[in-house]
């Protein structure tokens, strides 16, 4: 079974002695206890070309120390890494495996390089004898594995790791002292980065770091293109699909929303930008989107439905809950959830999306641009943007005019889903456009979050009606969920009556003109 420790460190570039300074005293530290001296031998997976290193992310097998086992470390911010520990074994364990599926998909992980640290600990410690953090001296030799066995390279560093659950603001404390005593901040991120570089095996990250530094030096950078400008949203939204892939599997809180989202923005600007990205190409890589983003949807979607029902329900008085309404509610979500997060991973284990995967891989490194992506990003962007926006109006038109019912409930509900893409076209256009497309992407939020909130009463009412259904089967009283949906009508009506002044704030002239350089 893994476990994950948030760990919060700094490495240091140490004198040559390898000695400590003393830290007595500083920042509140009572005292610095002497741990020893421990022998720590790690040997580090990736697949031959590095895709797990090019994303900052380390696994490892170690044995020594308090820890011994694999170790899967994810970036969760400056510093700050995720690592995942599992038990000691032969060979990687499975769920480990899975949780680097995105990055490396189907090329196998090979020991690239081994690393012996003599680790000589000291905890430091408040005057109540609490671990503040453990600072280290780390002698570190390493030696390539891969693709064939190389010299040794040794250096010591020094590093300080926050105590769990410890204010980093101490690390800032300690780091000033320290660099006062003559050390400073290393320039690698991790051991792994180091030993890469001074083995002769330069991660795909650093190769890349330094060609954008050779950029910097060169020539004055030309005005970006529409292409410029798109590709990068557009290698964004992968990223963030393929980064979020871990978090979705070790069920982080909001991470499948994040995901989907990612997912729709890149399909919402495959949409949107036609006229740069070629849509013979983009348009069944979209489906593919659409599909990835259905089956993430069925977890969400029940997460938001439970938390609207389960808000409904503590709003109501004592006296209008009859029944076991919340035993109810609670069974009718956790069934559903449980089935359903087992398929969302079988789904992220599958070869389809292993396959999609790959294909914004080939999409990202060769992108299928049309002429248009050459031409200046203002111009080609700005028609976007107000493409979409002619699009949304038309619908909101529609819906202004429609009776109360269900043809009104389905034009609202197809005009939030053009609000969100005028929104994502707005965020995309955000670097040719400037403030003025955040104001306008603001403006779309505003009243995407309006129809949205219309059309999740729909779904709440279809949900109630269900519930109702089950508890007059089950010989249980209905009425609360009958006054829950009646609560529910009369917000979806409170929100058909606010559209009209939304939608006259949202569509004045002045909003489409400041968009225009």
């Amino acid at each position: 079974m893994a476990d994950t420790v948030r760990e919060i460190e700094r490495k240091y570039e140490a004198p040559d002695d390898g000695r400590l300074p003393d830290v007595t005293g500083a920042v509140g530290v009572a005292e610095v206890v002497d741990k020893g001296v421990a022998t720590l031998d790690a040997t580090y997976y990736d697949t031959v070309d590095q895709r797990l290193a090019a994303d900052g992310i380390t696994l490892r097998r170690r044995t020594g120390g308090s820890d011994a086992g694999w170790h899967l470390k994810l970036p969760a911010g400056p510093d700050t890494r995720d690592e995942i520990r599992a038990p000691l074994s032969d060979t990687l364990p499975a769920e480990l495996a899975a949780l680097v599926r995105s990055r490396v998909r189907d090329q196998a992980l090979v020991p690239l390089v081994r690393l012996v640290s003599e680790r000589n600990v000291r905890h430091l410690v408040d005057a109540d004898g609490a671990l503040l953090a453990e600072l280290s001296a780390d002698h570190v030799t390493a030696r390539r594995l891969t693709p064939e066995p190389g010299d040794p390279v040794e250096w010591t560093e020094v590093e300080t790791e926050l105590a769990p659950g410890g204010d980093p603001a101490f690390l800032d404390a300690l780091e000033s002292h320290l660099t006062e005593a003559g050390l400073r901040r290393s320039a690698a991120p991790s051991k792994l980065a180091r030993a890469l570089a001074e083995t002769g095996v330069a991660s795909k990250a650093g190769k890349a770091g330094e060609e954008g530094k050779k950029g910097k030096k060169g020539k004055k950078v030309a005005e970006p293109t529409a292409g410029d400008v798109i590709l990068d949203y557009v290698r964004a939204q992968i990223a963030a699909i393929v980064s979020l892939d871990p978090a979705v599997r070790l069920d982080v809180p909001d991470s499948v929303h994040r995901m989907r989202v990612a997912t729709r923005r890149l399909r919402s600007c495959f949409r949107s930008y036609r006229k740069v990205l070629d849509r013979a190409v983009t348009d069944p890589v979209g489906d593919e989107l659409k599909w990835l983003a259905c089956e993430l949807g069925i977890d969400r979607d029940r997460e938001v439905l439970t938390a609207r029902l389960e808000e409904r329900l503590a709003e109501l008085p004592d006296e209008l809950r009859t029944g076991p309404v919340s035993e109810r509610l609670s069974t009718w979500s956790q069934t559903s959830r449980r089935g359903s997060r087992e398929r969302l991973i079988g789904v992220l284990d599958g070869e389809r999306h292993l396959a999609l995967l790959t294909t914004l891989d080939t999409l990202s490194a060769t992108p299928p641009l049309r002429p248009a992506a050459a031409r200046p990003a203002e111009d080609v962007i700005l028609a976007a943007v107000l493409r979409d926006y002619e699009r949304l109006a038309a619908l909101v038109a529609t819906a202004l005019a429609a009776p109360p019912g269900h043809d009104r409930d389905i034009t609202m509900h197809d005009a939030r889903k053009k609000a969100k893409r005028a929104r994502y076209a707005a965020e995309a256009a955000r670097p040719a456009l400037g403030k003025p497309a955040k104001a306008f992407a603001g403006l779309m939020t505003d009243l995407q979050d309006l129809l949205g909130d219309h059309q999740d009463s729909c779904v709440a009412r279809d949900a109630l009606r269900e519930l109702a259904e089950q508890a007059h089967a089950a010989g249980e009283r209905d009425f609360t969920f009958g006054v829950m949906y009646g609560r529910e009508e009369a917000l979806a009506a409170r929100r058909e009556a606010e559209l009209p002044a939304l939608w006259a704030e949202v569509s004045r002239k002045e909003h489409r003109a400041a968009l225009r350089p």
